[in-house]
C-alpha cells in the first residue's frame, strides 16, 4: 500500500491531546489566578505578590508535558517507522521482492527513530520556557490594566480582566516563530512538529524498506484539492539517490525474460528529481494528502487524475479559517470569569459552527473534521 502523512495521523492525534489538555489547564490556572479575590480593595497588590505562585503551577504544567510528550513521542515514532515499512510489504506482497522483503525480520531502524526523536525534543525545547514567560507576562499585564482602568472609572475591574483574557484567549499562547517566520499557537506549533516528524517516520521506514531490496524509484500520487507547493510532484516519478532536477533515465523492466540468453529489457523513465528535493520544496508539508508508491519500471502506471469540480484549494483554506474562529471562542468559553461572559463566547462558537456545516453542505469533495475545531488543533 502507499505510504502518506495520514498513515501516522492517529499517533499524532493522540499526542496532540497532551498539549490540548495543557493549554486548557494553563487557561484555568490563569483564569483562577485573576478571578480569587476579585472584589477585594487590596487585589492588585495581592495578585503581583502571588506570581511566585503562578510561576510554579505553569512550571509543574509545562514539566509534566514535556516529560509525557517526548516519552509518548518516541513510542510514536518508532510505530510510524514500522508502519511504513508494512505499508512496502504490503504494496509488493504480489512480488518476488515484495516476498523477500516479506520474509526479513527487520527492527525498526534504532537510529533513524532516534535521530527524528532528538529532532522534535530540540524544535520544541524553546516552547516550555516561552509557556511560563508569556502566561506570566500575560498576568502582569491583566494586573495592571486592571488597576488602571479601575482609577479611571472606566471599566470596573471585572470586566477589565475579562476583556484581557479574552484578548489572550482569542490568540492563544503565541510567540513561536518557525523558519518561515510565521507566528503559531503553543498547542498548534506542536501539532505540527509531532505531525511532522511522525509523518517523517513512517515515510522513511517506507523507502528504508524499498532501498533494502533495490528499489530506488517512487511515484507521488495525484491527490484532490491540492495546494501549490505539492502540485507540481503530482504523478512525477522521484528517485531515492541524491541526484536531483529532471532527467530521463533508462531503468531495467520489473519483469525480465526467464530465458537465459534473453537480453535484459530496459525501459525509459522520466524523473522530475529526487525525493530530497521534492520534501525541501514543500512535499509532505503537515496535512498533506498525497502518498508514495514504489515505482517499477515497465509495471507502474501515472495514476489518474482527481477532478474536484465545484471546490477550489481556496475553499479548503475558508474551512481551516471557520475552524480558526471555533477554537478562538472555545479559549474565549474557557477563561470566562462569569456567567455571562460564558454564555457569550458559547453564542459565538455556535454560530461558527453554523457556519462550518454550511459551507461544507455547499462543497461535495469537503468534509468536517470536528478534530480540528478542538482547542489546540493545527491552523
Amino acid at each position: 500500500m502507499p505510504v502518506s502523512p495520514t498513515l501516522a495521523e492517529d499517533l499524532a492525534a493522540a499526542i496532540t491531546l497532551l498539549y490540548e489538555d495543557a493549554e486548557l489547564a494553563i487557561f484555568d490556572k490563569l483564569r483562577a489566578a485573576l478571578a480569587e479575590g476579585i472584589d477585594s480593595p487590596r487585589w492588585a497588590e495581592i495578585k503581583l505578590g502571588s506570581i511566585g505562585d503562578l510561576r510554579q503551577a505553569i512550571e509543574a504544567i509545562t514539566d509534566a508535558l514535556q516529560t509525557d510528550a517526548n516519552g509518548a513521542v518516541a513510542r510514536a515514532l518508532a510505530e510510524a517507522y514500522g508502519r511504513g515499512r508494512q505499508a512496502a510489504v504490503a504494496e509488493l506482497g504480489g512480488l518476488d521482492i515484495g516476498r523477500e522483503l516479506q520474509a526479513r525480520r527487520v527492527l525498526p531502524n534504532a537510529a533513524a527513530v532516534d535521530r527524528l526523536a532528538a529532532s522534535y525534543a530540540s524544535d520544541t525545547r524553546p516552547l516550555y520556557v516561552r509557556i511560563t514567560r508569556a502566561v506570566l507576562d500575560v498576568y502582569r499585564s491583566i494586573v495592571t490594566r486592571a488597576s488602571t482602568s479601575t482609577l479611571l472609572g472606566s471599566l470596573t475591574r471585572r470586566q477589565a480582566s475579562q476583556r484581557a483574557l479574552d484578548q489572550f484567549a482569542q490568540r492563544g499562547v503565541t510567540g513561536f516563530v518557525d523558519s518561515a517566520g510565521r507566528s503559531w499557537e503553543l498547542a498548534a506549533y506542536a501539532e505540527m512538529a509531532v505531525r511532522s516528524v511522525t509523518a517523517r517516520a513512517a515515510i522513511e521506514g517506507h523507502i528504508d524498506a524499498l532501498a533494502e531490496i533495490r528499489v530506488g524509484l517512487v511515484i507521488v500520487s495525484d491527490a484532490p484539492l491540492e495546494c501549490p507547493l505539492c502540485r507540481p510532484w503530482e504523478g512525477e516519478i522521484l528517485t531515492l539517490g541524491s541526484e536531483s532536477g529532471p532527467r530521463t533515465i533508462r531503468a531495467e523492466h520489473t519483469i525480465q525474460p526467464s530465458g537465459l540468453f534473453e537480453p535484459t529489457r530496459t525501459v525509459a523513465v522520466h524523473v522530475a528529481g529526487s525525493l530530497v528535493e521534492a520534501r525541501a520544496q514543500g512535499l509532505f508539508h503537515p496535512n498533506c494528502r498525497h502518498s508514495l508508491s514504489a515505482y517499477l519500471p515497465g509495471v507502474t502506471t501515472r495514476p489518474p487524475h482527481h477532478a474536484t469540480p465545484g471546490t477550489t484549494y481556496e475553499d479548503t483554506q475558508r474551512q481551516r479559517e471557520i475552524e480558526r474562529h471555533i477554537r478562538a471562542w472555545k479559549r474565549r468559553q474557557s477563561v470566562a470569569i462569569d456567567e455571562q461572559a460564558r454564555r457569550a463566547a458559547g453564542a459565538k462558537v455556535r454560530a461558527w459552527q453554523k457556519a462550518a456545516r454550511e459551507h461544507v453542505a455547499a462543497h461535495e469533495h469537503i468534509r468536517r473534521k470536528p478534530q480540528r475545531e478542538q482547542i489546540g488543533s493545527a491552523r
